[in-house]
This record gives structure tokens, C-alpha cells and sequence, in this order.
């Protein structure tokens, strides 16, 4: 397959550009998409009470220091029950309380999460034209995660792709079209509508935990969503888009002249909401099981001012 230039890039985002779609104070993107009667809709595709967690372990060590300096998450413990059963917390020996406490210290981007709109930008600019200046050292002023904090709730559907080529993972550097995407749609018998979280199973993070080797999983070679699939994105109007790699495209990227080319496309000019590293085995198991590819999803981020992203814990509800 060809390579594509940086100026194939901007012309992309230039032809699927959201920019002023909303209006020009726009803070959520394609989120727009998503109506009440969406949501109430896919509350009626519960059926028999069935949750599905779709974040990763976050003691999995995915993170190997390929991007951006993230680390593994750090877990502490500031109150354990040997502290208690020692007697360290029975200070005054009458009105003591005997307890376990902790803390976490994680990159917002470090395990399964949301990328906020202001997490990628298009040279000197963010979505909806907003200056990529507005993201200072105490968070950005504009896009920020917390406008998003209400939003993440709505129809998901699955489009397993590994799954639809009969294969357990898509091989690394395997770019995910157009075709592959509605063609796996129609063996699933399901419709991408406006408005739904789609999610994209390529099952290399299941490779990764058989393996128990996360070696490149965090910027390495990954199979991905083409370029071509920003086309995708903007023609059916979908809320979100999500996968279980790293960084939902294809890696290495179809272009020598930018890194994370499709990035450049679908946050900072489509307005698209991403998530990645998002676990799906069981999820897909039982889409294969019952041939239901549809469910209520949930995933609120935390509410973290100015944030560039968060970490969650998805719901698929069928």
C-alpha cells in the first residue's frame, strides 16, 4: 500500500471538518449526535440484566515507555489491617477507628479511557479552532474532559472484526477499511445508526494477556483502523469510537510524514470521542453466543477539570 503525504492529511481534515457544526462555542463534538430519545431507546436493548466491565486490570503493566513517558499505574496503601491489628490506629484507646485507606498515582491516558478533545492537535489547533495554547500546565480552558462528564451514555454496538475474519488477532500492521467494517456489520445482522459508541475488536490486547507480554502493546506495532476509516466516522455519525488497542489505528501508520496520522483527522477536526485499550473478551463472547452485537453502554469519565483525558471502567448492559 501506498504512503500518503502530510498535505493528504490536512486535505482530509479539511473535507470532514465539524468546525462550527454546533456552534462556534462547541465544547462535546460528535457527541451532538446523541439525542434523549437515543439514550431511552437503548435503555429498551437491556433484555436479561446482563453487565459487561470493559476496563483493563489496571495492575497490567501495559505501559513500556514507548509514548509520551506514561507509567504503569502506582497503588499504595496508607492504612492496611496490619496497621490496625498493631494497634497504630487505637491512638487514644476510647473513640479509635480501625480502617484500610489508599491511594493511586496513573497517567489519565495510562490504561483503558476516553481522549478528551483536547488531547490532539492540528498543528496550532484543537477542535472547533480553539488555540492549542488553551491547554496550559493547569489543563485546558476549552474541550477539557469534564464537558463530557454526562455524555458517555447511549446505544454501543460491537463490530468484532477478528471474529468476522476468523482469526484470534488481527496480525500487527493489518489496517481495518471501510469494507471491512460494513462487511462485518452485515454478518453481525447490525446496523450503525447516528449517535452509537462503536467498538472495534481486533483482539490484540487479548494476544497480549495470553502471552502475558505486553512487549509494544503501548506504541508498537498494532493492528488498527486505515486512515480511510475518518471517512467512515464522519458519514455515519457516531458518537464515539473505541477499540482494544493501544490507539485504535493502525500501526506502523500508512504515512512516513506524521505519527498517529488519523489522530490528526478524527479528534481535531471530526470532534470524534475515542476511547482505547478497552477489554472486550467476554463482551464478544457473548455477542457471539446470543448474536447480539447491541447493548446500553455507559462510560462516564472522572471529573477532572481541564483534563486531556480519564481513566473508566466502560458498561455494555444487555
Amino acid at each position: 500500500m501506498a504512503k500518503f503525504t502530510r498535505q493528504h492529511i490536512y486535505d482530509t481534515a479539511k473535507e470532514l471538518s465539524n468546525w462550527g457544526r454546533w456552534g462556534k462555542n462547541d465544547q462535546l463534538g460528535t457527541l451532538n449526535n446523541i439525542t434523549p430519545d437515543d439514550i431511552v431507546n437503548a435503555a429498551k436493548l437491556i433484555k436479561k440484566g446482563k453487565v459487561f466491565a470493559l476496563g483493563l486490570d489496571l495492575k497490567e503493566k501495559i505501559q513500556s515507555g514507548l509514548f509520551g513517558g506514561r507509567w504503569n499505574m502506582i497503588h499504595q496503601m496508607l492504612a492496611t489491617g496490619t496497621d490496625a491489628v498493631a494497634g497504630v490506629q487505637d491512638s487514644d484507646g476510647k473513640t479509635f477507628l480501625r480502617y484500610a485507606d489508599d491511594a493511586i498515582n496513573l497517567p489519565c491516558q495510562g490504561s483503558t479511557q476516553w481522549d478528551a478533545l483536547c488531547h490532539i492537535f492540528l498543528d496550532d489547533k484543537m477542535y472547533n479552532g480553539y488555540p492549542a495554547t488553551d491547554v496550559t500546565i493547569h489543563g485546558s480552558s476549552n474541550l477539557g474532559i469534564e464537558h463530557v462528564r454526562d455524555k458517555m451514555a447511549g446505544r454501543g454496538v460491537l463490530l468484532d472484526i477478528a471474529r468476522f475474519k476468523g482469526v484470534d488477532s488481527l496480525e500487527d500492521g493489518y489496517p481495518i477499511t471501510n469494507k471491512d467494517l460494513d462487511d462485518c456489520a452485515t454478518s453481525q445482522n447490525v446496523q450503525i445508526k447516528k449517535g452509537d459508541f462503536v467498538i472495534v475488536r481486533t483482539g490484540h490486547q487479548e494476544r497480549c494477556l495470553a502471552k502475558k507480554d505486553w512487549t509494544g502493546y503501548a506504541g508498537g506495532d498494532a493492528p488498527g483502523l486505515a486512515f480511510e476509516t475518518a471517512h467512515w466516522i464522519k458519514n455515519h455519525d457516531i458518537a464515539a469510537i473505541c477499540a482494544d488497542t493501544w490507539g485504535c489505528e493502525v500501526r506502523p501508520n500508512e504515512t512516513d510524514e506524521a505519527n498517529q496520522p488519523w489522530h490528526w483527522v478524527v479528534i481535531p477536526a471530526i470532534g470524534i470521542s475515542m476511547g482505547e485499550i478497552f477489554y472486550l473478551k467476554e463482551l464478544a463472547e457473548d455477542c457471539e453466543q446470543d448474536k447480539v452485537y447491541e447493548f446500553f453502554f455507559n462510560a462516564p469519565p472522572l471529573h477532572i477539570p481541564g483534563a486531556a483525558g480519564s481513566p473508566i471502567n466502560p458498561q455494555a448492559i444487555k
